[in-house]
């Protein structure tokens, strides 16, 4: 019992040691941010590659989230990825699509991403991550209405199609109850446009870390609270809070909070053994909450496993 926890904390060690390396990549990076979840715990795979064929089986999942409804030019977020294990060697593969509009711009990333898992006991696996991306950049200056009387010349010609390449990394732990992860989705540095122009946008590098445990505290009851918390250099620190209950393996119903930003309930259901579907609802504490600027914000996710009749999970997974 004491050398499987000294080599837990072992392990925990390695894992916070990932920041520390990575953040020698983030000096002088400023920009934009990654794409917003509410039901991240649904949708690791998006934010940590090391999460790819972590379930055991082929899985697929779309998400949608319109946020600040009523608001013009509102962030809209798309989703769509599917991992899986990969053969008897620990590897997992997986293809992920994230698209977003923002106003007049919209940009879409197309991963790839690779994982390799180690398995350190009976339920316990280590699993580190690749992520491989390609960013479809789209500035639609024209759709702006500009001051005639003081035009900005470097808004005259739109973007179209700017592509370019990045690369991410992540580490994610995992029993049967207890979860961690560590990644940094996009590492490099993209300048989008000439640096001779007036202005200038840059990628950013986003650093998340999330956690989460499950306790069995009824036969028919399962809680999981979870943690999620994003840097981003030149923004304040992002911390996602949530606490969701499952009942009778089916249904779910949970309460989030967003650091001094927003509120969100959130209920799923199992439709069956491989079918999930997520809902989730975001108010804003801010003042952009009040029901004059915009109607909240509204995530859907569904989620499809293949699972075979020789499955290795016995009941729907939580995370």
């Amino acid at each position: 019992m004491l050398q499987l926890l000294s080599r837990n904390i072992q392990i925990l060690r390695s894992i916070f040691i990932l920041p520390v390396l990575l953040v020698g990549f983030a000096n002088g990076v400023w920009g934009q941010q990654d794409a917003q979840y509410t039901q991240y715990m649904y949708n690791t795979v998006s934010i940590n590659p090391a999460y790819a064929g972590s379930r055991g089986h082929l899985s697929i999942a779309g998400l949608h989230r319109s946020q600040w409804v009523g608001l013009e030019g509102a962030p809209k977020t798309q989703t769509l990825n599917l991992h899986a294990p990969i053969g008897y060697r620990g590897v997992g593969l997986g293809l992920s699509i994230v698209n977003e509009q923002i106003g007049p711009t919209s940009e879409t990333y197309f991963d790839a991403d690779f994982s390799y898992t180690l398995q350190l006991s009976r339920e316990s696996r280590l699993s580190f991550g690749l992520k491989g991306s390609l960013h479809l950049l789209d500035i639609r200056f024209s759709e702006l209405t500009l001051d005639p009387n003081n035009p900005d010349f470097s808004l005259q010609q739109d973007i179209q199609n700017r592509i370019s390449p990045n690369v991410g990394a992540g580490v994610y732990y995992h029993n049967e109850q207890f979860y961690i992860g560590l990644s940094v989705p996009r590492i490099l540095e993209t300048t989008h446009f000439d640096e001779s122009q007036l202005s200038t946008a840059r990628e950013q590098m986003n650093f998340y870390f999330i956690t989460g445990y499950v306790w069995d505290i009824h036969p028919l009851w399962k809680f999981k609270p979870t943690l999620l918390t994003k840097l981003t250099m030149g923004a304040p620190l992002q911390v996602d809070l949530s606490a969701n209950f499952m009942y009778d393996e089916s249904f779910i119903m949970g309460l989030a909070y967003r650091w001094d930003a927003a509120v969100s309930a959130m209920v799923g259901f199992n439709l069956t053994r491989s079918f999930m579907i997520g809902l989730a609802y975001d108010r804003e504490v801010t003042e952009l909450g009040g029901t004059a600027f915009n109607d909240g914000s509204f995530e859907v996710i569904l989620r499809y496993d293949f699972i075979s009749r020789l499955g290795r999970i016995k009941s729907p997974r939580f995370f």
